[in-house]
């Protein structure tokens, strides 16, 4: 189960104990009402911008949860050129792709880019190492990108000529 669950399910439970607060507090009955009313137009709201948050990047820096993966498949990146670098990473053990986006910083694009070509070039995948360090790009020199080949398929064993009996031999 994803973790956006819990967050709104403890989002839920957050204006939930608020409103019971409100509606048991020593007031007037409207104000009561209002606060119930309140917490109920709450949870659409909250659930459209949970819903919304979906399809937005994240940007790396905020990546708490899964801030020790060491390996992410980079499978692809897009620039807006002076703002910002886009990328869909596959993390570690993971099969859903993730989207995040990086500070821009022209090294980094170019690294990217060239890392992208090579890889399409000679059908690779190209391996992000440790993507959400808390140590940031500039410190670290850049973003460390491996290029993996594609795995060799196994050669063929030869085939052993069939042994066909020679009556003439000494051997059976």
């Amino acid at each position: 189960m994803d973790v956006i669950y819990y967050i709104f399910a403890a989002t839920i439970g957050t204006a939930a104990l608020l409103a019971s607060i409100a509606i048991w507090a020593p007031r007037k009955t409207p104000i009561r009402v209002l606060a119930l009313a309140a917490m109920t137009l709450f949870l659409p709201i909250i659930y459209a911008q949970f819903v919304g948050l979906l399809s937005k990047p994240k940007p790396v820096a905020w990546e708490w949860m899964d801030r020790d993966v060491d390996r992410a498949e980079l499978l692809s990146v897009s620039f807006d050129e002076g703002k910002a670098i886009y990328v869909w990473l596959r993390l570690n053990g993971m099969i859903a792709p993730r989207f995040y986006s990086l500070p821009w910083r022209q090294q980094t694009a170019e690294d990217l880019e060239d890392a992208m070509e090579q890889a399409n070039r000679t059908r690779s995948s190209v391996i992000v190492t440790n993507p959400f360090s808390k140590r940031s790009l500039e410190e670290r020199g850049g973003i460390t990108v491996e290029i993996i080949p594609p795995a060799t398929q196994p050669m063929k064993k030869p085939t052993i000529p069939p042994r066909v009996y020679n009556p003439r031999s000494p051997e059976i």
